[in-house]
């Protein structure tokens, strides 16, 4: 089991060393997002790679995948040195290889499924069930540890944020909101719930875009 490196409660500031252990694990939790997207065989590429090791369908989109595990480190981190109740909401598509690494990489798969074991074998049945009927969702199904929703629509994240600390002002909702489902109507109508919320009697919400930078304006001509 690989668990989050955290520093003592009284420090507020990352050390050099913190920092380099949070982003060894972070891009441990890229690759894993990487080989469930891709992958079917080799999945610690220990020999060339070849065709047969691809997968012939490609589902769960990389660009929403570092964002979202870069949240989630650092959350934990946060989470770890303060003591805080915190629950985290996905809302880019298809990002579930972003939330499934790290859940992977904590151990706490493994645990509820014993058979993507933290070992070669396991790794590979991790890898190739992704996204594979009857097996691993491409977003974050109830199946998942730890996941308590799955809408599966763009749109929603804060709306869901915002209900989830309704009357609990000890909670803060982290909601990933995602480049594309920022230009939805439900969600340009969930920026106004913050006129219902009472910060006296409700939690936080923190709402955090994932901005992948991938539409390019046309240049002038």
């Amino acid at each position: 089991m690989t668990t989050i490196p955290s520093a003592p409660a009284t420090t507020s500031q990352l050390s050099d060393a913190e920092a380099e252990r949070l982003h060894a694990w972070w891009q441990a939790a890229n690759y894993l997002a990487v080989g469930m997207i891709y992958l079917q065989d080799n999945p610690l590429l220990r020999e060339p790679l070849r065709p047969e090791h691809i997968k012939n369908r490609l589902l769960g989109h990389w660009g929403s995948s570092p964002g979202q595990s870069f949240l989630w480190t650092h959350a934990n981190r946060v989470i770890r040195n303060h003591d805080l109740d915190m629950i985290y909401l996905s809302g880019p598509g298809h990002g579930a290889p972003g939330m499934l690494g790290p859940v992977y990489l904590d151990g706490s798969y493994s645990e509820v499924y014993p058979d993507k074991s933290q070992d070669m074998a396991g790794l590979q049945r991790f890898f190739k069930q992704f996204s594979f009927p009857g097996h691993i969702g491409s977003h974050c199904t109830p199946e998942t540890p730890g996941s308590i929703h799955e809408g599966g629509e763009l749109g929603y994240v804060l709306s869901h944020a915002c209900g989830a600390v309704f009357d609990n002002p000890d909670l803060i909702a982290l909601a990933c909101v995602g480049d594309g489902e920022a230009e939805t109507g439900p969600l340009a109508t969930a920026w106004h719930i913050n006129k219902f919320l009472n910060p006296i009697r409700d939690g936080a919400v923190l709402p955090v875009l994932s901005w992948r930078g991938s539409r390019r304006r046309n240049s002038p001509a």
